[in-house]
């Protein structure tokens, strides 16, 4: 099913259709596009692909970020300066010759640790403000070379999603839906994950590729109970807390998000 996109961009409707009733919902499309971050953090590449603006970025080079590299299904997490991770961007992009095995992803970057400017360029969202009581639990930012990808996973509160740049699929499952599918993967692999976490194990291995099967492959009965969302740049989500969802970035070039997590 695609996800239902809301009627109107006020916060009574957001409220109304997606918030209360806890139910996943786009904002209308393009709703996000004004978000300073669309515009000054990425560019056109002269392929047509998106691309980082590294000049602009550079500037904050010194800021520690978390990676996540993959490298021949191999995943670790490690933090290294924005410099390095747009080095590692620049070498990608760069060289034609050999296509690297490594991907790094930009994952789960905290807002709160980033300088002020660069915070300025992605202001909280109204509904994420407004729309609840105003906690705001935490953001992240998602930045990384197409493809990638975000296993099944729940978060412990609702959730506002902006595509800034690129292309991600969606897909989201209800509470019990998504439970009963993550149970049925710890079983088939005998493991013991935590759901909301975005574990080491949820990245590699036999959990990655059982989980990616049912979600994205598998045509058993709980695919009917599928919510579906294409975001482009500009667009934005609205997650219920306790949904399941997993997320792929597709294209060429560059993807990136940024959430909130809030109530």
């Amino acid at each position: 099913h695609p996800i239902p996109v809301l009627s109107d961009t006020t916060l009574e409707t957001f409220r109304r259709e997606a918030f209360e009733p806890g139910k996943p919902a786009l904002f209308p499309r393009k709703h996000f596009e004004a978000l300073p971050a669309v515009h000054r953090w990425f560019e056109k590449a002269k392929n047509g692909r998106v691309a980082l603006d590294i000049a602009y970025l550079s500037k904050f080079g010194a800021t520690i970020v978390p990676l996540e590299i993959t490298n021949n299904g191999q995943f670790v997490r490690v933090e290294q300066s924005l410099s390095f991770y747009l080095e590692c961007v620049k070498a990608s992009t760069t060289s034609t010759a050999t296509i690297p095995t490594a991907r790094v992803y930009l994952a789960q970057a905290s807002l709160a640790d980033f300088p002020k400017a660069l915070r300025d360029d992605v202001p909280t969202p109204d509904a994420v403000l407004h729309a609840g009581k105003g906690d705001v639990y935490g953001s992240s930012l998602w930045i990384g070379q197409a493809p990638t990808y975000t296993p099944l996973h729940r978060d412990p509160n609702p959730n506002v999603f902006v595509q800034l740049a690129g292309k991600k699929r969606i897909r989201c499952f209800a509470p019990h839906i998504g439970h009963a599918i993550f149970a049925r993967v710890q079983e088939q692999i005998g493991g013991s994950a935590v759901a909301t976490m975005r574990g080491e194990e949820m990245m590699e291995g036999d959990e990655k590729e059982a989980l990616e099967k049912e979600v994205w492959q598998s045509e058993g009965s709980h695919m009917e109970h599928c919510f579906e969302a294409e975001v482009d740049s500009g667009d934005g989500l609205y997650i219920p807390k306790g949904y399941w969802h997993s997320v792929k970035g597709e294209g060429n070039g560059i993807v990136g998000s940024v959430n909130w997590w809030f109530r």
